[in-house]
């Protein structure tokens, strides 16, 4: 049986673009690459990143050109993923401080004690932060 959800993989233009948002801007940790030369940044076929390196779910940024070639069959869209936090206002405020990324409006959902807002990465693909409010 399925004991956890361990890895999300997200198919990405860019990899070196997509580790500096998610590390710099998102304040994610890397947990682990796979390359095939160890002194070559360009070689790098995957990087593992995680909000803390005790997660029990990690991203796996993949190179979607290269992942298109060896598997064309594959869905490489980008999954909806919801993300949560305790401080929904400086994430959102932090957020919105950054170029070239969409940040939505925070909506809270008084019935289920719950704020969201929307957010985008530099290419475009969308993700959401829950904050499950205290009574």
């Amino acid at each position: 049986m399925i004991s956890k959800l361990a890895q999300v993989m997200l198919y990405v233009e860019d990899q070196a673009a997509a580790v500096t948002f998610w590390t710099e801007v998102m304040g994610f940790e890397i947990i682990s690459k796979n390359k095939n030369d160890p002194s070559s940044e360009e070689e790098m076929k995957w990087i593992e990143i995680a909000p803390e390196s005790d997660s029990a779910t990690t991203l796996v940024l993949f190179d979607k050109k290269a992942i298109a070639e060896q598997s064309p069959e594959l869905n490489l869209s980008t999954p909806s993923l919801m993300f949560f936090t305790e401080d929904l206002e400086s994430l959102h405020n932090k957020l919105k401080q950054e170029p070239d990324i969409f940040v939505g409006e925070i909506v809270e959902y008084a019935d289920y004690n719950e704020r969201l807002f929307n957010f985008s990465d530099r290419e475009e693909n969308y993700f959401a932060v829950l904050e499950k409010m205290k009574n």
